[in-house]
C-alpha cells in the first residue's frame, strides 16, 4: 500500500508538472489569429533599452506605441530617440502618458503636449491609468474624472484626435463604468478578450521581438491595414501647442 500511495504521489507530481509546462508553454506562444488580427504592434518606454528599430519593422510589427511623459513634469528619456528611429523605420506610431492621481490633470496636459511634436502624424494619444508605479492616492470616480477630464480636454484639441484610454483590471474594477468614454486599449494577456469593444489589445507582457534584448508588451489593433492608416492620419484640425 506505501508504495502504491508513493507512485500515485509521484504521478501526482508528474502530471502537474506536465500541466504547468503546457501552461507556460500555452501563454510563452500565444498570438492571436492573424486572419482576424492581420496588424500587429508594441508598446514601449526606455525600460526596453537601446532599440533597433528597422528590425522590429521587419519583425512582422506595423506600430508602436510609446512612452512621452508621466504625471506633471518627468519625460521618458527614451522617447525622442525611439519616436524618431521608429518612424524612421516605416511603423505608425504614437505616444503615451503615464497618468498619475497626484498631480492635476491640466499639469499633466502641458507636460504631454509640450514633449510631444505636433508636426507629424500620430496614433491618437494614449492615456495610461493604473495602479502599479502610481502615488498611492486613490481618487473617488468624481475626482478620477475631472482630473482626467482637465488632461483629456486639451490634449485631445492640441492633437485633434480622440484619446485611447489604457486601464489595468485593477484601475478598471475599483472605476468599473465610471470613468470617461473614450476607446479602450484592453489588456488581457494570452486570453481573447470577452468582447470587440476595443482599439487595441495587448495580449501578452513578455513577448519577444527581433531587435528588442528582453521582454516586450505585444499588442493587436481591431481592424486592418486600413485602420491603422485611418488612426495615423494628420489630423489638420489640431491645434499647435504654446
Amino acid at each position: 500500500m506505501k508504495n502504491r500511495i508513493v507512485l500515485w504521489g509521484a504521478a501526482g507530481l508528474l502530471v502537474a508538472g506536465l500541466v504547468l509546462a503546457g501552461g507556460y508553454t500555452y501563454f510563452q506562444t500565444f498570438s492571436p489569429d492573424r486572419g482576424k488580427y492581420p496588424v500587429r504592434g508594441i508598446d514601449v518606454s526606455h525600460h526596453q533599452r537601446q532599440i533597433d528599430w528597422r528590425r522590429v519593422a521587419a519583425d512582422d510589427v506595423a506600430f508602436a506605441v510609446i512612452k512621452a511623459t508621466e504625471g506633471g513634469d518627468h519625460v521618458d528619456d527614451a522617447f525622442a530617440a525611439n519616436l524618431r528611429a521608429a518612424r524612421a523605420a516605416g511603423l505608425a506610431v504614437g505616444a503615451y502618458h503615464f497618468f498619475t492621481f497626484c498631480r492635476p490633470g491640466a499639469d499633466q496636459a502641458r507636460n504631454f503636449i509640450s514633449v510631444v511634436p505636433h508636426d507629424q502624424p500620430l496614433l491618437p494619444p494614449v492615456v495610461d491609468i493604473e495602479f502599479g508605479g502610481n502615488c498611492p492616492q486613490r481618487p473617488t470616480p468624481e475626482q478620477l474624472n475631472a482630473e482626467l477630464s482637465a488632461f483629456l480636454g486639451p490634449v485631445e484639441a492640441a492633437f485633434g484626435k480622440t484619446a485611447i484610454l489604457y486601464v489595468t483590471d485593477e484601475a478598471a474594477q475599483a472605476y468599473a463604468g465610471q470613468l470617461a468614454s473614450r476607446p479602450r486599449w484592453l489588456r488581457s494577456l494570452a486570453l481573447r478578450p470577452g468582447h470587440d469593444n476595443w482599439i487595441y489589445w495587448q495580449y501578452h507582457n513578455r513577448g519577444r521581438v527581433d531587435g528588442i534584448s528582453g521582454d516586450v508588451d505585444l499588442n493587436v489593433l481591431q481592424g486592418g491595414p486600413a485602420t491603422l492608416a485611418a488612426l495615423f492620419a494628420a489630423a489638420p484640425e489640431a491645434t499647435a501647442s504654446d
